[in-house]
C-alpha cells in the first residue's frame, strides 16, 4: 500500500472531524494553519512579510482544556514524516506557553490525540 501523503492526512483528519462535530461542537473551531509548501522565491518573501513563519504547527484547535489553552498538531505521514528543527522549536515554545501542541503520524494518531484532549 502506498503511503499516503500528509495533504490527504489532513483532509482525512477534517473529515472525521466533520462527522464527530455532533459529538464535540467545539470541532468546527479547528483549522489549518496554511504554512507549508515551495512558493515562488517572490511569493515566499510576500508571506514572510505578512507573518508566514517556517515551523509552525499544521492544525490548530483554539479550545482550552485539561490547563491548556488550545492544541497545535504538526501532522506528519504515517510512515517516513521528519519533523524540521523549526517545527520542533514551535512544538516547544508552544508547549512552554501552556498549549497542548504534538506531532501526530497520520491522521488517525491525530483524530485519537484530539478526541482525547477534548474528553
Amino acid at each position: 500500500m502506498r503511503n499516503p501523503t500528509e495533504a490527504s492526512e489532513q483532509s482525512a483528519l477534517f473529515d472525521w472531524a466533520a462527522r464527530m462535530s455532533g459529538r464535540h461542537p467545539e470541532l468546527r473551531l479547528m483549522y489549518h494553519i496554511a504554512n507549508g509548501g515551495r512558493p515562488h522565491p517572490a511569493e515566499a518573501a510576500r508571506l514572510k512579510a505578512q507573518g508566514v513563519k517556517p515551523g509552525v504547527p499544521d492544525i490548530c484547535l483554539p479550545v482550552a482544556r485539561g490547563g491548556y489553552a488550545g492544541l497545535y498538531i504538526e501532522l506528519k505521514r504515517p510512515e517516513g514524516g521528519r519533523t524540521s528543527s523549526d517545527q520542533k522549536r514551535w512544538i516547544k515554545d508552544l508547549a512552554e506557553q501552556g498549549y497542548s501542541a504534538l506531532v501526530c503520524e497520520g491522521w488517525r494518531a491525530a483524530a485519537e490525540a484530539v478526541a482525547e484532549y477534548l474528553s
